[in-house]
């Protein structure tokens, strides 16, 4: 094979003589568009994945429908846009109904309630009073506290003890105290608080008295006006007010001056403010208003944009979105749904035919294509919900949705993959959520900013250095797209300020927000989309993995020897831009089946007899062999992830145990040398062992990086045989190798081109070079000479049983 081959082999045979002729076609090129998308439409995949394409494209063009019916605004917003009516009805004028019922509210008097044992205390005090004195005969026998209580002076004590003890006084007495309360009960005392409210509250004049259950069961409650009310912390009204009711109620000199002390001293309010009254008074007023109905036409402004939206507005939008739905004819109903279903149907077969020609690992798996699909449907289906609940939430319920979706593909697949499904989300948010192209630009800015920081994750930092840099770049993003869109007039100062830094902050809260759901929910998305992310790589790459650390014990040259693959695959993955830090981990456990049977593997060998002396070549190639099959019983039992056991399956792929092959038929052709030979001839054919036997049960590499692994462990295990390791003796035994990897269709599986094929080789000669690097050569005995020859020999001997 050349350093620069430009055409790929297209057929080779076998260099055994004896094994039977088979065509074998090796494809390493890229096959042509045509013979790709044939095979695709051929391929029984094509069902599943056109049915999960329909769904899908139903299931969306079900949720952008029901949801650009949604108003996606709420009160309190800045409106971005005029709209008008499309359709004319008949609506309720909220604003002049609201109007009314408050001018029905304003004009209900303002309920109070009396204090009864306030106003039966004065009542009986006063008409209890000449009983009280009657029988004391001189002022000073008064006890103190009526004195003080009454403001009794002797001239008083003097009159009332001086009035007749007769019915007709006594009755008189009791007249005066009943038109006294009478009148209290008409002119209510209050505090200062409740008298304020009583001159002031409402439209209505007056007021209304109420004096219990009781006594409304009797008589309705009183209507007095406003002014009637007295205040009883203003000391000059309260004592003008008693004056002109003592009057009233027919007291004269000197018993009025007790009947005014009785009332000023240390006065009571009488009335107290209902508030429960007086608002189901208002209520019930309120509801005896009737709707005011108007009608909205074609073309009429709802709301303009920069206008604070209110509820009256909001009330109206909405109805104005029933009114059209329902006044909608069925061709409309149908165009619609016809438009947004093929629109999304287009994106949505082009999002296909994308990852069918870049993307073949989603594309040739319909499992795979399903939960791509789902996980887009829930991203569209959270933030359309999100959204039609809560409209402040714009920011951030499309931000979150439309950059997760990018991460968690980013780290399932690759960026490119990332950044075309992420503006497929974002085009399908868009066009649900009526956004504008401002924001599909920010959008687009949180997708770039999350998806180019991780080419490879290796550290959880990385996703929460990814989502801090996003989180700011959102934030800058959408303060300048606001300053952009929102209306410069209309709207104040303030409330296009709140809303610059409400956007800003809901979009730095997303960008931080699709960190933390990345970090929890990456171990689902693994198991999900069957994949390993650099984190759980670079765990299993610890030496302290179980699973290594056995390897370590019980077959250190085993373990030694995957060492050195890994570095010189690592090298080589490197080389041609595939994931060199799957190829490091893989080798490690490429060969964990050793451990089973450690010593019939040369490496593991420290001298003496060679164990497959005592076995015929069967029983040495079914240990040989098996330690593919261990490894994969082992790859299970500690569950590690599919890719790294497709390293351990294929890492030999269905290549051909050529020294236990060519010993067996050594054998055969050997078995007896002293029969005739037509029988030796004839007997010989029937019993020479079938090359396919002696092969590896594969299946051959898949990935350009189990490919490299097989050649590098090829390589690792051939050069120990090389008496002078010399940089050019390398290079001759790994393109040697190659060429006979790629002869016997081992590669036809992986895709590698012959400029990759030849850039590997080149790595691996180099750093297996730098492992067997030339060493000064010292004076020995012949002795030495002839030992260090013997051990050479042992080496090859041995090294072409294992390869």
């Amino acid at each position: 094979m050349s350093k620069e081959p430009t055409k790929p082999v297209s057929k080779a045979t076998p260099k055994t003589k004896q094994a039977s002729p088979r065509r074998v076609v090796v494809r390493i090129g890229e096959r042509s568009l045509r013979h790709r998308l044939a095979d695709w439409v051929a391929s029984p995949t094509l069902f599943w994945g056109a049915l999960v394409l329909v769904l899908f494209v139903l299931a969306s063009s079900t949720l952008t429908i029901w949801t650009r019916s949604q108003p996606l605004v709420a009160v309190g917003q800045i409106a971005g846009e005029t709209r008008t009516s499309r359709v004319e009805f008949i609506a309720k004028d909220l604003q002049q109904t609201q109007r009314l019922k408050e001018d029905a509210r304003q004009n209900i008097p303002r309920v109070y309630s009396a204090d009864l044992p306030v106003l039966e205390d004065i009542r009986a005090s006063l008409a209890n009073l000449p009983r009280t004195l009657a029988g004391v005969s001189q002022f000073d026998k008064v006890d103190r506290s009526i004195r003080v209580r009454f403001g009794l002076s002797e001239e008083a004590f003097a009159v009332l003890n001086s009035m007749p003890d007769d019915e007709a006084s006594s009755d008189q007495w009791q007249r005066h105290v009943e038109e006294l309360d009478a009148i209290l009960r008409r002119r209510p005392m209050m505090d200062r608080q409740s008298w304020q409210r009583a001159t002031q509250e409402g439209r209505n004049s007056q007021i209304e008295l109420r004096y219990g259950p009781e006594i409304e069961q009797i008589a309705d409650p009183q209507r007095i006006s406003r002014d009637d009310a007295i205040n009883i912390e203003n000391r000059e009204q309260i004592k003008d007010e008693i004056n002109r009711i003592v009057r009233i109620a027919g007291f004269t000199e000197p018993v009025a001056s007790i009947v005014r002390q009785r009332l000023l001293q240390d006065p009571r309010p009488t009335f107290s403010a209902d508030t429960t009254a007086t608002i189901a008074a208002q209520s019930e007023a309120a509801e005896l208003i009737l709707p005011v109905r108007r009608t909205i036409t074609v073309g009429q402004r709802l709301y303009a944009r920069g206008d604070i939206l209110e509820q009256t507005t909001l009330k109206l939008a909405n109805q104005e979105i029933r009114e059209f739905h329902a006044q909608g004819n069925l061709t409309r109903r149908v165009l619609r749904w016809v438009s947004i279903v093929g629109l999304i149907g287009a994106v949505v077969l082009g999002l296909s035919g994308y990852l069918a020609m870049f993307s073949t690992k989603i594309a040739r798996r319909p499992a795979r294509f399903a939960w791509l699909s789902l996980l887009m449907l829930v991203a569209v289906f959270s933030a359309s919900l999100l959204v039609a609940y809560d409209p402040r939430l714009l920011w951030l319920g499309s931000l979150t949705a439309v950059v997760l979706v990018a991460v968690l593909v980013c780290v399932a697949y690759d960026q490119r993959t990332a950044l075309v499904v992420s503006s497929i989300v974002a085009f399908l948010i868009a066009l649900a959520l009526k956004l504008d192209i401002g924001m599909v630009i920010v959008m687009l800015i949180g997708i770039g900013s999350a998806v180019v920081q991780l080419r490879e994750i290796r550290e959880r930092r990385t996703l929460i250095r990814m989502s801090i840099i996003t989180a700011g770049a959102l934030c800058i993003g959408t303060l300048f797209n606001q300053l952009i869109m929102l209306p410069t007039v209309g709207a104040g100062g303030t409330a296009i300020s709140g809303s610059v830094i409400t956007a800003s902050a809901h979009s730095l809260i997303a960008g931080l927000l699709v960190g933390g759901i990345a970090l929890f929910i990456l171990p689902f998305i693994e198991k999900v989309f069957d994949i390993t992310t650099g984190m759980t790589l670079i765990e299993l790459r610890d030496p302290k993995q179980p699973i290594l650390r056995e390897l370590q014990q019980r077959a250190p040259g085993t373990y030694n020897h995957s060492l050195n693959v890994a570095s010189i695959a690592e090298s080589a993955a490197e080389s041609i831009g595939a994931d060199a830090l799957l190829t490091y981990v893989g080798c490690l456990y490429h060969d964990i089946g050793k451990m089973n049977k450690p010593d019939y593997f040369i490496e593991n060998q420290s001298g003496g007899l060679n164990k497959h002396d005592k076995l015929n070549p069967a029983m040495s190639l079914l240990v040989i062999i098996g330690h593919v099959k261990d490894g994969m019983e082992m790859a299970n039992e500690h569950s590690l992830p599919k890719v790294l056991r497709h390293f351990i399956e294929a890492h030999h792929g269905t290549t051909l145990v050529e020294y236990f092959y060519r010993r067996a038929r050594e054998q055969a052709e050997h078995a007896d040398e002293e029969r005739t030979a037509e029988q030796i001839l004839q007997e010989t054919a029937e019993q020479l062992p079938d090359e396919i036997n002696y092969r590896y049960p594969g299946p051959r590499p898949r990935t350009k990086e189990v490919a490299i692994t097989m050649l590098s462990d090829a390589v690792e295990s051939a050069t120990r045989t090389l008496a002078e390791p010399t940089p050019a003796r390398i290079d001759a035994l790994v393109r040697t190798l190659a060429n006979k990897r790629m002869s016997d269709g081992q590669f036809d599986e992986c895709d590698l081109t012959f400029r990759e094929l030849n850039t590997i080789c080149e790595s691996i000669t180099k750093s297996v070079a730098s492992i067997y690097h030339g060493r000064i050569r010292y004076a020995s005995t012949s002795e030495d000479e002839k030992s260090k020859e013997a051990d050479d020999h042992g080496k090859q001997t041995t090294s072409e049983k294992i390869a």
